[in-house]
């Protein structure tokens, strides 16, 4: 009895000591649970939403709405792109804001073949936060065809269309780089040219170009179609001029384009463009080398005005190999003199003159004329200046002119000194000449897009910077970037934004995607 009394005890103590045991180890576990201390944000999304399957679509819907609102956000802000580089090749130049903010007439700019995240469009697009009168878009031309069909634009091609009522210019890739012979870096003209196409189209007054007729051979109908063109697009009005019908040149012109004549001048003529010069007005005169002697006495009358001695017949040819275009002696590469007309071309590849001949200037007599000289081209000193046209000989012959020629001038005539005392204001008249017509001619200009080295010449723009500048119509902007070389110059503030898209935006990713897994790994 005493043993079972005995046994008993012992029992209940056991049963005492497992309970007690039992209870330590579910008040452990309580206490390991309670030190986990779980986030009450994912428990809360564990139990209340990914459990269930339809709360789990519902989330994910809504942070797509979110994304997309966010998005749409941001592209009815169309924040100003963060431009890091150092030449601040993707953002407007205060010059260009300052000039375009007044504008009051309604301003397109078509993008027509580019995408939508061009950065040039993008550009563009800031023109119309100074003025909201500047719109800019990218346009398929297939889903314009009244573009297509006005602007000549066949599907595939690339263009940019700046319009404002009926004047309109129009804008290549290439027209929007230019090389720096001096760096050799490439450098964006971008801004300048849209500035420069928007105070364009949206001017006042559009100067005038006539072109005189019926003395040479190179005309705006025969062998100057492209230059017609080109002008045209620089919001220029182009007009042929026959003298004889008029009896003198149109007060309406701001410059008179004379090509080589192939005849002497009529009296009407003479007289027409001599009152024109008195009248205090310009003329671009374009002479290309003759090969016969031709009596051109009126002609070397009005030349004579300005201290230009008559052509000789002959051509220059160089003999340096640096100097010349495909070891081609008549194809000369001038020496560009710096000046208000080569200000823009001056480090460029240059100009490229086919069948040059040498202006000769009477220095001697140019103060008696009131007449100011600024050299524009040179050919070289090595040039040599051949009149013997049945000399093939590279080389030049004994007794040839040789080098420096002339090739490019102008000249600044005093009509009338400025007197203040009776309030008369000077009057003065320009005369750019070029000794070549051939550089100006459809031969060459069509061929800018057909020969790789000729394409790198600049002869439409030195005749375009020539009539710019004798009609008085400085160059817009001078904005011009280097694109060669790209730098992080970034700002304080945008150096932290950039480093928290690097860094923090990964990081957050990744943690987010750890506890996503961890959730659902403890749901199995």
């Amino acid at each position: 009895m005493k043993d079972k009394e005995k046994k008993n005890v012992q029992n209940s103590k056991e049963i005492k000591e497992n309970t007690k045991e039992k209870s330590l180890k579910v008040k452990k576990t309580k206490k390991d649970k309670s030190d986990k201390k779980p986030n009450k944000f994912i428990e809360f999304i564990k139990k209340n939403w990914l459990i269930n399957g339809t709360k789990t679509i519902i989330l994910v819907l809504i942070i797509v709405a979110i994304f997309l609102a966010i998005n749409y956000g941001v592209q009815q802000w169309d924040p100003t792109p963060i431009d890091l580089t150092q030449e601040k090749l993707y953002t407007l130049t205060d010059e260009s804001k300052e000039k375009v903010k007044d504008i009051g007439q309604d301003v397109n700019i078509y993008f027509i073949g580019y995408s939508e995240d061009d950065p040039n469009l993008d550009l563009v697009k800031q023109y119309g936060k100074v003025n909201e009168k500047i719109k800019a878009e990218s346009i398929n031309i297939d889903d314009r065809p009244d573009l297509a069909q006005k602007y000549g634009i066949e599907s595939g091609q690339q263009r940019i269309i700046v319009e404002s009522g009926d004047r309109y210019k129009v804008l290549t890739a290439s027209d929007l780089v230019t090389y720096d012979m001096t760096t050799g870096q490439t450098q964006s003209i971008a801004e300048k040219k849209f500035t420069s196409a928007i105070l364009s189209v949206t001017t006042d007054k559009v100067p005038k170009v006539y072109f005189l007729e019926g003395y040479s051979d190179f005309s705006l109908g025969a062998n100057m179609y492209y230059l017609r063109t080109y002008l045209s697009n620089e919001v220029n009005e182009i007009e042929t001029l026959n003298i004889l019908s008029t009896g003198k040149v149109p007060d309406d012109c701001d410059t008179l384009v004379i090509t080589t004549p192939n005849k002497d001048f009529d009296d009407v003529a003479t007289n027409a463009i001599i009152d024109y010069i008195n009248s205090g007005r310009n003329i671009l005169w374009l002479n290309a080398a003759t090969t016969q002697s031709i009596d051109l006495p009126n002609v070397n009358k009005i030349l004579a005005l300005y201290g230009v001695k008559p052509f000789e017949v002959g051509a220059i040819r160089e003999t340096n190999a640096s100097n010349m275009l495909a070891n081609s002696p008549d194809l000369i590469i001038p020496q560009m003199q710096y000046s208000p007309v080569t200000q823009n071309l001056y480090t460029t590849t240059g100009v490229v003159f086919a069948n040059a001949t040498k202006i000769n200037i009477d220095e001697d007599n140019l103060e008696n004329l009131n007449v100011a000289e600024t050299i524009i081209l040179q050919a070289s000193e090595d040039s040599y200046f051949r009149s013997d046209f049945t000399n093939g000989s590279p080389a030049a012959a004994e007794g040839e002119a040789k080098g420096p020629f002339v090739v490019g001038a102008e000249l600044d005539k005093t009509i009338q000194e400025a007197d203040e005392e009776n309030g008369t204001s000077a009057i003065e008249s320009k005369l750019i000449i070029y000794g070549d017509n051939y550089f100006a001619s459809d031969a060459i200009l069509f061929q800018n897009t057909q020969m790789p080295a000729i394409a790198l010449a600049y002869n439409r723009d030195l005749v375009i910077d020539s009539i710019s500048y004798l009609v008085d119509r400085p160059e817009d902007i001078s904005a011009s970037k280097s694109t060669s070389t790209v730098t992080y110059t970034a700002t304080e503030q945008q150096d932290t934004i950039v480093r928290i898209i690097i860094f923090v935006v990964p990081i957050l990713i990744i943690i987010i995607g750890i506890i996503v897994w961890q959730v659902r790994r403890r749901r199995k």
